[in-house]
């Protein structure tokens, strides 16, 4: 697997442009979730993370049927803030624990808007202990 190095608020363009089999095979997990919390894209490290398979979540909304221990403050909270600011490039610990064994992760979401659509990034990379 290969590393992408991304840096500053172009992250965001720089996954759209990226070739969908490209963030398939990135060592870390990458969720594209619309508005609403749809689950968009969810590529195979994710899937390898949460023991999920990509093509039951996909269509599901992230917070309510895929992850709901992601109904926070700290994680849905920013995540609707997003779309109000039409801005996000945030990073934080945390605790994923629904229907498997707890995981803990470091988090980057960023807002990106094209062709006139809002979509929250998440790159999820697990922390070793």
């Amino acid at each position: 697997m290969e590393f992408f190095r991304y840096q500053g608020a172009e992250v965001g363009s720089q996954l759209e442009n990226m070739p969908a089999e490209e963030r398939n095979n990135l060592p870390y997990g990458i969720i594209k979730l619309n508005e609403s919390g749809t689950i968009l894209e969810f590529n195979l490290t994710e899937s390898s993370i949460t023991g999920r398979n990509q093509n039951e979540v996909l269509g599901k909304n992230f917070f309510s049927d895929v992850a709901p221990c992601t109904n926070t403050p700290e994680f849905f909270g920013k995540f609707q803030e997003a779309f109000e600011k039409q801005f996000l490039n945030t990073v934080f610990d945390y605790l994923f624990d629904y229907q498997m064994e707890p995981v803990r992760v470091k988090i980057h979401m960023i807002y990106a808007k094209v062709s006139g659509s809002g979509y929250v990034w998440v790159i999820v990379k697990r922390v070793l202990t």
